[in-house]
């Protein structure tokens, strides 16, 4: 007869328990994987998919009590490790609505917004563009994959333990400067060109004043934002695709920050 004792169940919970608390925060945080369209229970069994996956393969576990102080310690440090992961290819995303934002805001389209789930807020129609836009390069570089596959190599490379986290939290904080940087250098066709549009919209109201500038301004700013975006896309790829394997370079390394 087989006989099974607490601690072995204690055992087994706790190799099922702590990579699935760090596979949970990921995917709460990670872009696609915690977009509000995919059910709760879809990311829940997600979650326990990987955890049965990865818990095999995991080291010896430090043998603690779950309901103890150091146990609960290591569950929170789970899920900021998992968190950190995510939130590092978040940025990139947040960086590419930024510059659908500025885009929008500088061609006068900041009237034409409308409510997002994702984000419970409003967002302009070209930032939600941006947004597809880059979602649809990420897809294409197997983007959700290869951030998976980050997730499962953490745990070797950055294994379950009683010792501090390791992460440092000033040089993930620096990493979010790279929603303006990014943002902008996506941006700044757009930007020069309505801002040369402005100068000479200006120079041409002094020399004219009975011209509405407002009557003629905003259907020039507004198509020559749409040409510059056309003239854009077919070499936005090769940047968005930097940016994303960027990320997914910093997904890798935030447990040697």
């Amino acid at each position: 007869m087989i006989s099974i004792s607490s601690d072995i169940l204690q055992a087994w919970l706790i190799g099922l328990l702590m990579p699935l608390t760090r596979i949970l925060g990921f995917i709460s945080v990670a872009p696609l994987l915690s977009h509000r369209a995919i059910p709760k229970r879809i990311k829940l069994s997600l979650g326990l998919l990987l955890s049965l996956i990865v818990a095999p393969t995991l080291t010896a576990l430090p043998a603690i009590d779950l309901l103890s102080l150091q146990g609960l310690l290591i569950i929170a440090q789970q899920m900021i490790i998992g968190i950190a992961m995510g939130f590092m290819m978040t940025v990139i995303f947040a960086a590419i609505d930024m510059a659908g934002q500025v885009c929008g805001m500088t061609m006068g389209l900041g009237f034409a917004s409308f409510f997002d789930p994702q984000s419970q807020g409003t967002t302009v129609v070209i930032s939600q563009f941006f947004g597809v836009l880059g979602l649809l390069v990420f897809l294409s570089l197997d983007g959700h994959l290869l951030m998976i596959s980050a997730l499962v190599e953490s745990f070797q490379t950055f294994p379950i333990s009683l010792s501090s986290s390791g992460i440092n939290g000033m040089k993930i904080s620096l990493w979010g400067s790279k929603i303006f940087s990014i943002g902008l250098q996506l941006a700044l066709p757009v930007i020069a060109a309505l801002l040369i549009t402005n100068i000479a919209l200006g120079i041409l109201t002094r020399t004219a004043p009975q011209l509405n500038l407002f009557g003629i301004g905003f259907p020039i700013t507004i198509g020559i934002g749409f040409l510059v975006i056309s003239l854009m896309l077919p070499s936005m790829a090769l940047p968005l695709q930097q940016f994303i394997q960027e990320g997914i370079l910093a997904v890798r390394q935030v447990g040697g920050l």
